[in-house]
């Protein structure tokens, strides 16, 4: 079985997945698509607006063939552990030959091509970086500067756009785990990934979810025109939740040396969120207080959301190294038996049922941990329960 791969996030599933999926299965030459999803935080450290089986569901009714969980470590964490962590499960799947993304343009050579050129830090880009720091530039912005000096090759919108800058990820991480799966960008349609303007049924998930928070008649139809009806049907009883406030209760609860353990703190960022935090309790104001040029909102927002499910640097690091586990989220169940086939010739245990957990070791038991207790602070935070070991068949 020749299988397509996508990392996705679904928060919610609209139109312009449902798109994307349709195209996959034209350009990709497959005979199924696997959607590699997060669970119920995501990469941008927010909760997300739908339970991850809701979401998993969505995607197999309009498109997908199967859906396992991408391990919380890796799904609230920056973009370079968020790719390395996703290859680290799809390699370990024999018959998943190509990988699948969104992108704003560019070609596979074009991907490849910057991927390779980030790999390459020498002395002279070492010298480079530091020097495009020492204006209080974050991380990301002076490695993309000193790559582009450094390699007149690349196209610059390879490594500004925000999904091709994550394209770029999953191709080095490709080429880092000497992973045989092959890279196919599928350009994007309507609304851009951080756009929240609403278009008549191309929005984008950032404008959707912004239309469903303020749940006006007005938005509510926007909404309807962008998404597949059962995808309506589920958001339109989609509550609010307590993550905000509960996010900076844990920030005050913790000393700062467990804050500081969060994979994306650093340079002292526990003692200045914390302080923050005292003095500005609210979620909004605490991030306004602190975000700068050097640390963006979307940092910030996943050590809030790190510390908040204990994810710790050093264990989702040790996972990248660790045998693991296929968490199956939803299948359709007509192949129900030919995709869960595939994955058990695998490198990793396939979870479909409680009892299936009890071959996991070490790393791979401490991750799935990490993954249960995500889903019990969403439960308790929406109210909406939902089980761990469940798997939909749909």
């Amino acid at each position: 079985m020749k299988i397509c791969a996508v990392i996705c996030e679904y928060n919610p599933f609209h139109n312009g997945h449902a798109y994307q999926l349709g195209e996959i299965r034209k350009a990709s030459g497959c005979e199924k698509i696997l959607c590699l999803m997060s669970g119920n935080f995501t990469q941008r450290g927010d909760i997300a607006v739908l339970d991850k089986f809701t979401r998993a569901r969505h995607a197999v009714e309009n498109g997908a063939d199967i859906v396992l969980e991408l391990p919380a470590a890796f799904a609230v964490a920056p973009a370079e552990l968020f790719a390395c962590g996703a290859v680290h499960l799809l390699g370990a799947i024999p018959d998943v030959k190509v990988l699948a993304f969104g992108c704003e343009s560019g070609t596979k050579e074009d991907f490849l091509r910057a991927a390779r050129a980030t790999l390459s830090e020498d002395k002279q880009f070492k010298n480079l970086l530091k020097d495009n720091m020492k204006d209080g530039t974050s991380y990301v912005k002076a490695r993309t500067d000193a790559v582009l000096a450094l390699n007149g090759d690349v196209d610059e919108a390879m490594l500004t756009a925000p999904n091709n800058i994550l394209g770029v990820e999953y191709c080095r991480a490709l080429l880092q785990q000497k992973c045989a799966i092959e890279p196919l960008p599928i350009p994007r349609v309507g609304g851009g990934y951080a756009d929240v303007s609403l278009f008549k049924n191309f929005s984008s998930a950032s404008a959707l979810r912004a239309a469903l928070a303020a749940g006006g008649k007005k938005e509510l139809k926007a909404i309807k025109n962008n998404v597949p009806a059962g995808v309506f049907a589920d958001l339109k009883t989609a509550g609010g939740n307590a993550y905000r406030q509960a996010a900076v209760c844990a920030l005050l609860s913790k000393p700062a040396e467990e804050v500081t353990k969060a994979p994306d703190c650093s340079e002292g960022l526990e003692n200045r969120l914390r302080a923050m935090a005292k003095s500005n309790p609210l979620y909004d104001d605490l991030l306004s207080k602190v975000v700068s040029k050097r640390y963006t909102l979307s940092r910030l927002k996943r050590i809030l959301a790190q510390n908040f499910l204990g994810i710790a640097r050093r264990d989702a690091r040790a996972y990248l190294d660790a045998p693991l586990y296929f968490k199956v989220l939803a299948v359709k169940r007509t192949d129900n038996a030919a995709l869960l086939g595939a994955l058990a010739r695998g490198s990793f245990p396939v979870l479909a049922r409680k009892s299936d957990t009890g071959v996991l070791k070490r790393e791979a038991l401490s991750c799935y941990e990490t993954d249960g207790r995500a889903t019990e602070l969403y439960n308790a935070l929406t109210g909406v329960f939902t089980n761990q070991s469940e798997t939909l068949f749909v």
